[in-house]
């Protein structure tokens, strides 16, 4: 196998769900939002839009309506008994799309994550917010997040320093083939 340090990046990704307190530089903002805008779209019409949250009262309002809404005891995401749905990153990215925009999205969620990791910082992609943002309730979101209503949610991703260093899981290398003419 071929290697070099953007296939040893993306090799080496893993999920962080414990992040120290260390904030987010703006150049690593920045860093990742020309990352996410430099992703490919469908026919180059770049629909989506980035929010970057840094503010936990903001997260936490958030969290609340969410568990409000889905049930306190509802195991939606994983580590839901001890962290909140963003696991106390310090920053949170939340991706909105027109129509059903989830491949650009996916795209420009895999740009972030993988950039991410080349700078030493830790991701955890988060879907079960949209069981909120998702819906009309969520709404409200879109507001404070200046998100046009007619947009959709389509994920969101914690970013911040890891404080923990996951071993990878078993891969299915079974579902993986070559089709070769002759």
């Amino acid at each position: 196998m071929i290697h070099n340090e953007t296939i040893d990046n993306i090799l080496t990704r893993r999920t962080i769900r414990e992040y120290t307190d260390e904030k987010l530089t703006d150049e690593e903002i920045e860093t990742l939002l020309t990352c996410a805008m430099w992703a490919p779209s469908g026919r180059n019409g770049q629909p989506c839009h980035i929010r970057v949250v840094q503010d936990k009262a903001f997260l936490d309002e958030m969290n609340v309506e969410f568990k409000n809404l889905i049930g306190w005891d509802t195991p939606a995401y994983t580590n839901w008994d001890k962290n909140p749905f963003y696991q106390n990153a310090p920053a949170v990215m939340f991706m909105y799309g027109t129509g059903e925009n989830y491949m650009d999205g996916g795209i420009m969620a895999e740009n972030i994550t993988i950039a991410a990791k080349s700078m030493g910082l830790g991701t955890c992609i988060i879907a079960s917010i949209g069981g909120l943002l998702g819906k009309e309730e969520g709404n409200k979101w879109k507001e404070k997040l200046e998100i046009p209503l007619d947009y959709n949610f389509l994920i969101a991703i914690a970013v911040g320093h890891g404080d923990e260093n996951p071993v990878p899981k078993e891969r299915r290398a079974d579902q993986y083939r070559v089709i070769k003419n002759g």
